[in-house]
Protein backbone atom coordinates (compact mmCIF):
# COMPACT_ATOMS: atom_id res chain seq x y z
CA UNK A 1 0.00 0.00 0.00
CA UNK A 2 1.29 3.21 -0.89
CA UNK A 3 1.68 5.68 1.77
CA UNK A 4 0.58 8.98 -0.55
CA UNK A 5 -1.64 10.93 1.84
CA UNK A 6 -5.80 10.81 1.47
CA UNK A 7 -8.04 13.10 3.29
CA UNK A 8 -9.50 11.20 6.38
CA UNK A 9 -13.06 13.12 5.05
CA UNK A 10 -14.66 15.21 2.52
CA UNK A 11 -14.36 18.14 4.93
CA UNK A 12 -12.57 20.78 3.00
CA UNK A 13 -9.05 21.91 4.91
CA UNK A 14 -9.44 25.02 6.57
CA UNK A 15 -8.02 28.30 5.75
CA UNK A 16 -6.53 29.25 9.44
CA UNK A 17 -4.65 27.33 10.91
CA UNK A 18 -3.41 28.30 14.56
CA UNK A 19 0.34 27.95 15.44
CA UNK A 20 1.16 24.82 17.82
CA UNK A 21 3.83 26.79 20.03
CA UNK A 22 6.01 26.16 22.78
CA UNK A 23 4.89 23.56 25.77
CA UNK A 24 0.97 24.11 25.75
CA UNK A 25 0.90 27.99 24.63
CA UNK A 26 -1.15 26.41 22.02
CA UNK A 27 -3.50 24.33 24.68
CA UNK A 28 -6.39 22.24 24.32
CA UNK A 29 -8.54 25.13 25.07
CA UNK A 30 -7.49 27.92 22.89
CA UNK A 31 -7.54 25.23 20.08
CA UNK A 32 -10.95 24.20 20.96
CA UNK A 33 -12.17 27.37 19.92
CA UNK A 34 -10.24 27.63 16.81
CA UNK A 35 -11.70 24.34 15.98
CA UNK A 36 -15.17 25.41 16.81
CA UNK A 37 -14.95 28.86 15.03
CA UNK A 38 -14.50 26.97 11.63
CA UNK A 39 -10.43 26.99 11.61
CA UNK A 40 -8.11 24.65 12.40
CA UNK A 41 -7.01 24.55 15.90
CA UNK A 42 -3.80 22.73 16.81
CA UNK A 43 -2.13 21.37 19.81
CA UNK A 44 1.59 21.58 21.20
CA UNK A 45 2.44 17.80 21.49
CA UNK A 46 5.71 19.31 23.25
CA UNK A 47 6.73 17.73 26.88
CA UNK A 48 2.94 16.71 27.06
CA UNK A 49 4.25 13.78 29.19
CA UNK A 50 5.69 16.60 31.90
CA UNK A 51 3.03 18.51 31.43
CA UNK A 52 0.44 16.03 32.36
CA UNK A 53 1.94 14.81 35.90
CA UNK A 54 2.41 18.25 36.94
CA UNK A 55 -1.41 19.37 36.14
CA UNK A 56 -2.09 16.09 38.44
CA UNK A 57 0.03 16.95 40.97
CA UNK A 58 -1.42 20.39 40.94
CA UNK A 59 -5.06 18.57 41.73
CA UNK A 60 -6.43 18.29 38.08
CA UNK A 61 -8.29 21.61 37.90
CA UNK A 62 -11.58 20.63 36.37
CA UNK A 63 -10.99 17.30 36.65
CA UNK A 64 -10.02 17.89 32.60
CA UNK A 65 -6.81 14.87 33.03
CA UNK A 66 -9.26 12.22 34.65
CA UNK A 67 -11.81 12.95 32.35
CA UNK A 68 -9.56 12.08 28.99
CA UNK A 69 -7.78 9.54 31.05
CA UNK A 70 -11.61 7.48 31.78
CA UNK A 71 -11.94 8.01 27.93
CA UNK A 72 -8.67 6.14 27.29
CA UNK A 73 -9.35 3.55 29.13
CA UNK A 74 -12.89 3.00 28.06
CA UNK A 75 -11.38 2.72 24.55
CA UNK A 76 -8.69 0.67 25.88
CA UNK A 77 -9.00 -1.01 28.30
CA UNK A 78 -5.38 -3.31 28.37
CA UNK A 79 -4.45 -0.09 29.14
CA UNK A 80 -6.50 0.93 31.92
CA UNK A 81 -4.36 -0.33 34.59
CA UNK A 82 -1.44 1.41 33.60
CA UNK A 83 -3.05 4.22 33.18
CA UNK A 84 -4.89 4.53 36.62
CA UNK A 85 -1.72 3.61 38.29
CA UNK A 86 -0.10 6.70 36.53
CA UNK A 87 -2.76 9.03 37.63
CA UNK A 88 -2.64 7.64 41.11
CA UNK A 89 0.96 7.95 41.38
CA UNK A 90 0.96 11.84 40.49
CA UNK A 91 -2.36 12.65 41.50
CA UNK A 92 -2.56 15.04 44.86
CA UNK A 93 -6.00 15.92 46.14
CA UNK A 94 -5.91 19.52 46.33
CA UNK A 95 -3.12 20.33 44.98
CA UNK A 96 0.78 20.37 46.47
CA UNK A 97 1.47 23.18 48.95
CA UNK A 98 2.74 26.69 47.22
CA UNK A 99 6.46 26.11 47.21
CA UNK A 100 6.52 22.16 47.05
CA UNK A 101 8.83 20.85 44.05
CA UNK A 102 7.07 18.54 41.46
CA UNK A 103 7.60 15.08 41.68
CA UNK A 104 10.14 14.49 38.80
CA UNK A 105 8.90 12.18 35.89
CA UNK A 106 11.42 9.71 34.70
CA UNK A 107 13.23 10.59 31.32
CA UNK A 108 12.34 8.99 27.39
CA UNK A 109 14.99 6.88 27.84
CA UNK A 110 15.34 4.03 25.73
CA UNK A 111 16.33 0.03 25.84
CA UNK A 112 17.15 -2.14 23.10
CA UNK A 113 14.16 -4.62 21.81
CA UNK A 114 15.72 -7.89 21.98
CA UNK A 115 15.36 -10.28 18.72
CA UNK A 116 12.65 -8.25 17.33
CA UNK A 117 13.90 -7.93 14.21
CA UNK A 118 17.86 -9.70 12.20
CA UNK A 119 20.72 -7.01 10.50
CA UNK A 120 22.60 -4.82 11.84
CA UNK A 121 20.11 -2.25 12.77
CA UNK A 122 18.70 -2.21 16.45
CA UNK A 123 15.50 -1.84 17.62
CA UNK A 124 14.78 0.47 20.94
CA UNK A 125 11.28 1.63 23.06
CA UNK A 126 10.84 3.69 25.73
CA UNK A 127 9.89 1.43 29.74
CA UNK A 128 6.09 0.97 28.97
CA UNK A 129 5.19 3.54 31.97
CA UNK A 130 6.38 5.93 29.75
CA UNK A 131 4.83 4.56 26.69
CA UNK A 132 1.35 4.93 28.11
CA UNK A 133 2.24 8.19 30.19
CA UNK A 134 3.69 9.67 26.84
CA UNK A 135 0.10 8.21 24.68
CA UNK A 136 -1.97 9.46 27.46
CA UNK A 137 -1.01 13.08 27.54
CA UNK A 138 -1.48 13.39 24.20
CA UNK A 139 -4.63 11.45 23.48
CA UNK A 140 -5.64 13.43 26.56
CA UNK A 141 -4.77 16.86 24.99
CA UNK A 142 -6.18 16.22 21.42
CA UNK A 143 -9.53 14.76 22.81
CA UNK A 144 -9.92 17.58 25.17
CA UNK A 145 -9.92 19.99 22.26
CA UNK A 146 -12.41 17.72 20.28
CA UNK A 147 -14.82 17.39 23.07
CA UNK A 148 -18.20 18.65 22.26
CA UNK A 149 -17.70 19.23 18.85
CA UNK A 150 -17.08 17.84 15.35
CA UNK A 151 -14.49 19.99 13.63
CA UNK A 152 -11.18 18.85 13.18
CA UNK A 153 -8.63 19.25 15.54
CA UNK A 154 -4.88 19.02 14.77
CA UNK A 155 -1.42 18.61 16.81
CA UNK A 156 1.83 19.95 16.25
CA UNK A 157 5.21 17.61 16.77
CA UNK A 158 8.65 18.33 16.76
CA UNK A 159 11.00 15.92 14.85
CA UNK A 160 14.11 16.92 17.19
CA UNK A 161 12.03 15.65 19.73
CA UNK A 162 12.34 12.66 18.86
CA UNK A 163 12.15 10.03 21.51
CA UNK A 164 8.60 9.74 22.86
CA UNK A 165 7.86 11.02 19.53
CA UNK A 166 6.20 7.87 17.94
CA UNK A 167 3.83 7.24 21.21
CA UNK A 168 2.86 10.42 21.40
CA UNK A 169 2.08 10.60 17.81
CA UNK A 170 0.12 7.29 18.40
CA UNK A 171 -2.37 8.40 21.56
CA UNK A 172 -3.36 11.72 19.26
CA UNK A 173 -4.15 9.12 16.27
CA UNK A 174 -5.80 7.33 18.98
CA UNK A 175 -7.73 10.56 19.66
CA UNK A 176 -8.76 11.35 16.90
CA UNK A 177 -6.56 14.08 15.15
CA UNK A 178 -7.63 15.22 11.98
CA UNK A 179 -4.15 16.99 11.17
CA UNK A 180 -0.32 16.02 12.04
CA UNK A 181 2.21 18.71 11.63
CA UNK A 182 5.49 18.06 11.99
CA UNK A 183 8.88 20.54 11.61
CA UNK A 184 12.39 21.28 13.55
CA UNK A 185 13.74 18.70 11.29
CA UNK A 186 12.64 16.30 8.24
CA UNK A 187 9.58 14.72 8.83
CA UNK A 188 10.23 12.08 5.99
CA UNK A 189 9.47 9.05 7.69
CA UNK A 190 6.17 10.37 9.22
CA UNK A 191 3.67 9.25 6.42
CA UNK A 192 4.48 5.38 6.50
CA UNK A 193 4.40 5.79 10.39
CA UNK A 194 1.11 7.24 9.93
CA UNK A 195 -0.63 4.79 7.87
CA UNK A 196 0.96 2.16 9.86
CA UNK A 197 -0.25 3.03 13.22
CA UNK A 198 -3.68 3.49 11.23
CA UNK A 199 -3.67 -0.08 11.22
CA UNK A 200 -2.02 -0.76 14.64
CA UNK A 201 0.61 -2.08 13.40
CA UNK A 202 4.35 -1.85 14.61
CA UNK A 203 6.42 1.13 13.15
CA UNK A 204 9.49 2.64 14.00
CA UNK A 205 11.00 5.70 13.49
CA UNK A 206 15.23 6.63 13.11
CA UNK A 207 17.24 8.44 15.90
CA UNK A 208 21.15 10.15 15.32
CA UNK A 209 23.39 8.07 17.50
CA UNK A 210 26.18 10.00 18.04
CA UNK A 211 29.81 8.03 18.09
CA UNK A 212 28.39 5.09 16.28
CA UNK A 213 30.71 3.83 12.43
CA UNK A 214 29.14 3.90 9.46
CA UNK A 215 28.79 -0.31 9.65
CA UNK A 216 26.99 -0.11 13.00
CA UNK A 217 23.43 -0.21 11.52
CA UNK A 218 20.71 2.74 12.20
CA UNK A 219 18.68 3.19 15.37
CA UNK A 220 15.01 2.73 15.55
CA UNK A 221 12.02 3.92 17.90
CA UNK A 222 9.70 1.19 17.55
CA UNK A 223 6.11 1.13 18.84
CA UNK A 224 4.79 -2.41 19.02
CA UNK A 225 1.10 -2.16 19.52
CA UNK A 226 0.37 -5.78 19.99
CA UNK A 227 2.91 -5.62 22.97
CA UNK A 228 0.82 -3.06 24.48
CA UNK A 229 -2.49 -5.06 23.49
CA UNK A 230 -4.05 -1.90 21.43
CA UNK A 231 -7.18 -3.03 19.59
CA UNK A 232 -9.64 -1.73 17.60
CA UNK A 233 -10.67 -0.91 14.27
CA UNK A 234 -8.53 1.02 12.01
CA UNK A 235 -7.99 4.84 12.88
CA UNK A 236 -8.94 7.46 10.81
CA UNK A 237 -5.79 8.33 8.71
CA UNK A 238 -5.04 12.21 9.56
CA UNK A 239 -3.61 14.51 6.87
CA UNK A 240 -0.05 15.04 7.50
CA UNK A 241 1.39 18.45 6.91
CA UNK A 242 5.25 19.15 6.54
CA UNK A 243 6.68 22.77 8.29
CA UNK A 244 9.15 23.61 5.76
CA UNK A 245 11.05 26.18 4.90
CA UNK A 246 12.24 25.82 1.06
CA UNK A 247 11.91 24.83 -1.74
CA UNK A 248 14.31 21.95 -1.92
CA UNK A 249 12.93 19.60 1.09
CA UNK A 250 9.28 20.61 -0.16
CA UNK A 251 10.38 19.12 -3.47
CA UNK A 252 12.24 15.74 -2.14
CA UNK A 253 9.57 15.07 0.45
CA UNK A 254 6.95 15.62 -2.43
CA UNK A 255 8.88 13.08 -5.14
CA UNK A 256 8.47 10.05 -3.58
CA UNK A 257 5.32 8.35 -2.48
CA UNK A 258 6.32 7.57 0.59
CA UNK A 259 7.81 10.13 2.14
CA UNK A 260 5.15 12.73 0.11
CA UNK A 261 3.00 14.77 3.05
CA UNK A 262 -0.78 16.07 2.48
CA UNK A 263 0.63 19.34 2.23
CA UNK A 264 2.92 21.89 3.76
CA UNK A 265 3.29 25.00 6.05
CA UNK A 266 6.07 26.86 4.27
CA UNK A 267 7.32 28.87 7.77
CA UNK A 268 9.02 32.36 7.12
CA UNK A 269 12.54 32.82 9.20
CA UNK A 270 10.00 35.50 10.74
CA UNK A 271 7.86 32.88 12.68
CA UNK A 272 8.07 32.55 16.23
CA UNK A 273 10.57 29.70 17.97
CA UNK A 274 13.11 27.42 16.12
CA UNK A 275 14.07 28.17 12.34
CA UNK A 276 17.03 26.97 10.11
CA UNK A 277 20.05 29.16 10.06
CA UNK A 278 20.71 31.35 7.34
CA UNK A 279 22.21 30.00 4.24
CA UNK A 280 25.47 32.16 4.64
CA UNK A 281 26.08 32.77 7.97
CA UNK A 282 28.00 36.16 9.28
CA UNK A 283 30.11 36.53 12.40
CA UNK A 284 30.45 39.54 14.77
CA UNK A 285 33.75 40.34 15.85
CA UNK A 286 33.38 38.70 18.84
CA UNK A 287 32.12 35.38 16.80
CA UNK A 288 28.68 35.23 17.82
CA UNK A 289 27.02 34.51 14.83
CA UNK A 290 24.63 37.66 13.16
CA UNK A 291 21.76 35.77 12.09
CA UNK A 292 20.86 37.88 8.95
CA UNK A 293 18.37 36.48 6.36
CA UNK A 294 18.12 38.03 3.09
CA UNK A 295 16.32 36.70 -0.02
CA UNK A 296 18.05 33.71 -0.95
CA UNK A 297 16.98 32.33 2.47
CA UNK A 298 13.21 32.38 1.17
CA UNK A 299 11.22 29.68 0.27
CA UNK A 300 9.98 29.46 -3.91
CA UNK A 301 6.68 30.13 -2.76
CA UNK A 302 6.08 29.79 -6.68
CA UNK A 303 7.78 26.71 -7.02
CA UNK A 304 6.09 24.76 -4.21
CA UNK A 305 2.87 25.98 -5.58
CA UNK A 306 3.50 23.64 -8.94
CA UNK A 307 4.51 20.69 -6.70
CA UNK A 308 0.17 20.21 -6.61
CA UNK A 309 0.00 19.86 -2.93
CA UNK A 310 -2.41 22.07 -0.62
CA UNK A 311 -0.02 24.38 1.62
CA UNK A 312 -0.36 26.94 4.20
CA UNK A 313 1.78 30.19 4.47
CA UNK A 314 3.11 30.91 7.84
CA UNK A 315 5.68 33.51 9.84
CA UNK A 316 4.36 37.22 9.21
CA UNK A 317 1.07 36.14 7.28
CA UNK A 318 -1.42 37.41 10.07
CA UNK A 319 -1.82 40.67 8.48
CA UNK A 320 -5.33 42.11 7.46
CA UNK A 321 -5.28 40.93 4.25
CA UNK A 322 -2.85 38.33 4.23
CA UNK A 323 -5.11 35.29 4.02
CA UNK A 324 -6.24 36.74 0.48
CA UNK A 325 -2.60 37.65 -0.69
CA UNK A 326 -2.06 33.93 0.75
CA UNK A 327 -5.01 32.86 -1.54
CA UNK A 328 -3.66 34.69 -4.64
CA UNK A 329 -0.19 32.70 -4.33
CA UNK A 330 -2.18 29.75 -4.43
CA UNK A 331 -1.69 28.47 -1.05
CA UNK A 332 -4.76 27.24 0.55
CA UNK A 333 -4.30 29.74 3.80
CA UNK A 334 -2.28 30.77 6.38
CA UNK A 335 -1.03 29.68 9.98
CA UNK A 336 -0.71 32.13 12.62
CA UNK A 337 0.96 31.69 15.74
CA UNK A 338 1.96 35.26 17.71
CA UNK A 339 -1.66 36.94 17.69
CA UNK A 340 -2.66 33.62 18.94
CA UNK A 341 0.02 32.96 21.60
CA UNK A 342 -0.65 36.96 22.68
CA UNK A 343 -4.76 36.26 22.94
CA UNK A 344 -6.48 35.66 26.37
CA UNK A 345 -7.00 32.08 25.62
CA UNK A 346 -3.26 31.07 25.19
CA UNK A 347 -1.54 28.81 27.51
CA UNK A 348 1.04 31.73 28.90
CA UNK A 349 0.63 32.06 32.47
CA UNK A 350 -1.81 35.53 32.68
CA UNK A 351 0.99 37.15 34.56
CA UNK A 352 3.19 36.80 32.12
CA UNK A 353 0.90 37.54 29.09
CA UNK A 354 0.10 40.50 30.77
CA UNK A 355 3.47 41.61 31.17
CA UNK A 356 4.53 40.73 27.36
CA UNK A 357 0.49 42.79 25.93
CA UNK A 358 1.47 45.83 27.95
CA UNK A 359 5.14 46.42 26.84
CA UNK A 360 3.69 45.45 23.09
CA UNK A 361 1.29 47.87 23.87
CA UNK A 362 3.56 50.63 24.62
CA UNK A 363 6.25 50.19 21.76
CA UNK A 364 8.57 48.47 24.03
CA UNK A 365 8.65 45.04 23.04
CA UNK A 366 11.57 43.66 21.10
CA UNK A 367 11.96 40.24 19.64
CA UNK A 368 15.55 39.14 19.18
CA UNK A 369 16.94 36.07 17.19
CA UNK A 370 19.49 34.21 19.25
CA UNK A 371 21.01 31.03 19.75
CA UNK A 372 19.81 30.28 23.07
CA UNK A 373 18.34 26.91 21.90
CA UNK A 374 20.39 23.81 23.00
CA UNK A 375 19.39 22.31 19.38
CA UNK A 376 22.14 24.86 17.70
CA UNK A 377 19.17 26.27 15.93
CA UNK A 378 17.81 29.77 16.28
CA UNK A 379 15.39 30.43 18.37
CA UNK A 380 13.33 33.79 19.00
CA UNK A 381 13.45 35.22 22.16
CA UNK A 382 11.34 38.70 23.58
CA UNK A 383 13.25 40.24 25.34
CA UNK A 384 11.03 40.86 28.47
CA UNK A 385 12.54 41.43 32.20
CA UNK A 386 12.33 38.77 34.39
CA UNK A 387 12.44 35.55 31.84
CA UNK A 388 15.88 34.28 30.77
CA UNK A 389 16.22 36.53 27.77
CA UNK A 390 17.45 39.18 30.54
CA UNK A 391 21.19 38.53 30.96
CA UNK A 392 21.44 38.61 34.90
CA UNK A 393 18.34 36.37 34.79
CA UNK A 394 19.77 33.65 32.62
CA UNK A 395 23.25 34.08 34.37
CA UNK A 396 21.79 33.88 37.79
CA UNK A 397 20.30 30.39 36.91
CA UNK A 398 22.48 27.06 37.73
CA UNK A 399 22.76 25.03 35.19
CA UNK A 400 21.12 21.44 34.75
CA UNK A 401 19.27 19.27 32.54
CA UNK A 402 17.05 17.34 34.47
CA UNK A 403 14.05 16.75 31.99
CA UNK A 404 15.86 16.60 28.43
CA UNK A 405 13.74 16.53 25.80
CA UNK A 406 16.64 18.28 23.29
CA UNK A 407 19.10 15.91 25.14
CA UNK A 408 20.91 14.38 21.87
CA UNK A 409 21.94 10.77 21.50
CA UNK A 410 25.24 9.24 21.83
CA UNK A 411 27.16 6.17 22.39
CA UNK A 412 28.89 5.46 25.35
CA UNK A 413 32.63 3.64 25.15
CA UNK A 414 30.86 0.41 26.71
CA UNK A 415 28.21 0.57 24.24
CA UNK A 416 25.68 1.86 25.58
CA UNK A 417 22.83 5.33 24.75
CA UNK A 418 23.83 8.13 26.66
CA UNK A 419 22.13 11.37 26.39
CA UNK A 420 23.75 14.88 26.93
CA UNK A 421 22.71 18.53 26.10
CA UNK A 422 24.79 21.73 25.76
CA UNK A 423 22.81 23.13 28.78
CA UNK A 424 23.71 20.67 31.23
CA UNK A 425 27.10 21.75 33.41
CA UNK A 426 29.69 22.45 30.75
CA UNK A 427 31.97 19.69 32.74
CA UNK A 428 29.57 17.03 32.56
CA UNK A 429 28.77 17.49 28.84
CA UNK A 430 31.99 17.95 27.57
CA UNK A 431 32.87 14.75 29.50
CA UNK A 432 29.93 13.22 27.88
CA UNK A 433 32.40 13.85 24.47
CA UNK A 434 30.32 17.61 23.68
CA UNK A 435 32.58 20.79 22.64
CA UNK A 436 33.00 23.53 25.26
CA UNK A 437 32.02 26.19 22.53
CA UNK A 438 28.80 24.48 21.98
CA UNK A 439 27.68 25.09 25.27
CA UNK A 440 28.24 28.94 24.79
CA UNK A 441 24.70 31.03 25.51
CA UNK A 442 22.71 28.17 25.23
CA UNK A 443 19.64 27.71 28.12
CA UNK A 444 17.17 25.21 29.40
CA UNK A 445 14.73 25.22 26.98
CA UNK A 446 12.93 22.87 28.63
CA UNK A 447 12.42 24.58 31.52
CA UNK A 448 11.84 27.92 30.79
CA UNK A 449 8.89 27.11 28.20
CA UNK A 450 7.54 24.85 31.34
CA UNK A 451 7.77 28.14 32.92
CA UNK A 452 5.89 30.07 30.59
CA UNK A 453 3.12 27.85 30.65
CA UNK A 454 2.60 27.90 34.36
CA UNK A 455 4.04 24.95 35.77
CA UNK A 456 8.01 26.10 36.62
CA UNK A 457 9.39 23.41 38.75
CA UNK A 458 10.47 24.75 42.22
CA UNK A 459 14.10 23.85 42.91
CA UNK A 460 16.12 22.95 46.03
CA UNK A 461 16.07 25.94 48.28
CA UNK A 462 13.10 27.58 46.64
CA UNK A 463 14.66 28.74 43.20
CA UNK A 464 11.46 28.58 40.57
CA UNK A 465 12.28 28.55 37.27
CA UNK A 466 12.43 31.17 35.04
CA UNK A 467 10.30 31.41 31.89
CA UNK A 468 10.97 32.39 28.32
CA UNK A 469 8.71 33.98 25.91
CA UNK A 470 9.17 32.90 21.94
CA UNK A 471 7.26 35.06 19.48
CA UNK A 472 7.61 35.79 15.88
CA UNK A 473 9.27 39.19 14.64
CA UNK A 474 5.76 40.55 13.21
CA UNK A 475 4.07 42.33 16.32
CA UNK A 476 1.94 44.40 13.92
CA UNK A 477 -1.75 42.86 13.89
CA UNK A 478 -1.29 42.15 17.88
CA UNK A 479 -0.72 45.60 18.31
CA UNK A 480 -3.36 46.72 16.11
CA UNK A 481 -5.79 44.54 17.83
CA UNK A 482 -5.25 45.81 21.48
CA UNK A 483 -5.37 49.24 20.34
CA UNK A 484 -8.59 48.93 19.75
CA UNK A 485 -9.54 47.22 22.93
CA UNK A 486 -11.73 49.49 25.26
CA UNK A 487 -10.65 50.92 28.67
CA UNK A 488 -10.11 48.03 31.42
CA UNK A 489 -9.68 44.88 28.43
CA UNK A 490 -6.27 43.52 28.72
CA UNK A 491 -5.88 41.77 25.85
CA UNK A 492 -7.98 40.80 22.75
CA UNK A 493 -9.63 36.78 22.76
CA UNK A 494 -8.77 33.80 20.13
CA UNK A 495 -12.10 34.93 18.61
CA UNK A 496 -11.39 38.85 17.28
CA UNK A 497 -7.88 37.29 16.25
CA UNK A 498 -9.72 35.10 13.71
CA UNK A 499 -12.36 38.06 12.69
CA UNK A 500 -9.52 39.81 12.29
CA UNK A 501 -7.41 37.55 10.26
CA UNK A 502 -10.72 37.07 7.81
CA UNK A 503 -11.49 40.39 7.30
CA UNK A 504 -13.80 41.16 10.07
CA UNK A 505 -14.67 44.76 10.71
CA UNK A 506 -11.41 46.50 11.79
CA UNK A 507 -12.83 48.25 14.79
CA UNK A 508 -14.04 45.65 17.12
CA UNK A 509 -12.36 44.46 20.54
Amino acid sequence: MTTDQKPPSNTPDPALISGGMGVRISWWVMSRIVSMMGGLGVVSGTGLEIVYPRLLQDGDPGGNVRRAFTELARRQPALSADIWEIFNSYYIEGGRAPGTPYKSVPPCRLTRVENFKPGPDSFWELPKEMQVLVMAANFAEVWLAKEGHDKPVGINFLRKVERPLPWALYGAMLAGAAYVLVGAGSPDELPSMIEKLSRHEPTEMSFKVYGTRSDSGSFYATVRPEELKISGEALPVPKFLAIVSSFGLAQALAADPATRPYGFVVEGSEAGGHSVAPSKMRFAPDGKPLLVYTEQDKADIGAIAKLGLPFWLAGSYSGRGSLAAARAAGASGIQFGTLAALSGQSGMTPELRSKVVKMLAAGELRVENTMVSPTGFPFKVAQVPGTISEEAVFQARPRRCDIGLLQVNYLTPDGKLGYRCPAEPVDRFVAKGGRVQNTVGRGCLCNALLSAAGCPQVCPGGYVEPPIVTLGENLESAKELLAQLPPGQETYTIGKALNFLRGGPPKTA
